[in-house]
């Protein structure tokens, strides 16, 4: 009897240690919380197609942050956000044996580049890409049609999201 309370001491102890172990390596892994966003600049002109739904995100995202204010104009603010290249794609990704679409690429691309009123770059221009698939049946034409339209709602809130971090990277050039 002895032996067995021997034993389940050390099943217990060899579990603690495997507590810790892994404690220890989630701990280590440096994830955190993004907490509060922060810029380099105190305001930020727009410079984006108004009647995109694209434009309009992206100002709320801009606006919920407390770290910088939209200005009217460009020569008011400290930095200029120039959104450009807004293409939405929709591509086949592969065929039935029949010939007949599977399977839809949806590509959601935004180029962006962010200078100051003096035309030095802060943020040179770069391309932020957003890629989905999904699968096709003729038979669900009217399902499938609403999961396109949510999908591409979805990449541009990832969109958004995306170009908030790249302004939070965004430095004066030395």
């Amino acid at each position: 009897m002895w032996s067995s309370d021997r034993e389940r001491m050390l099943r217990t102890a060899l579990c603690h240690a495997a507590a810790i172990a892994a404690i220890t390596v989630i701990a280590s892994c440096g994830f955190h919380l993004r907490g509060d966003v922060t810029y380099a600049f105190n305001t930020l002109y727009l410079n984006s197609p108004p009647a995109v739904p694209l434009t309009a995100e992206l100002k709320r995202a801009i606006q919920g942050a407390a770290g910088a204010r939209l200005m009217d104009t460009p020569t008011a603010a400290d930095v200029v956000l120039d959104v450009t290249g807004l293409v939405d794609d929709k591509q086949v990704l592969s065929l039935s044996g029949g010939g007949r679409v599977r399977e839809f690429l949806l590509v959601k691309r935004v180029t962006i580049a962010v200078h100051d009123s003096n035309g030095r770059d802060w943020l040179p221009a770069s391309e932020v890409q957003v890629r989905r698939s999904y699968t096709f049946n003729e038979a669900e034409v009217l399902a499938r049609e609403a999961q396109e339209a949510r999908l591409l709602k979805e990449m541009q809130t990832d969109v958004v999201q995306q170009i908030v971090r790249r302004l939070q990277a965004a430095r004066a050039p030395a």
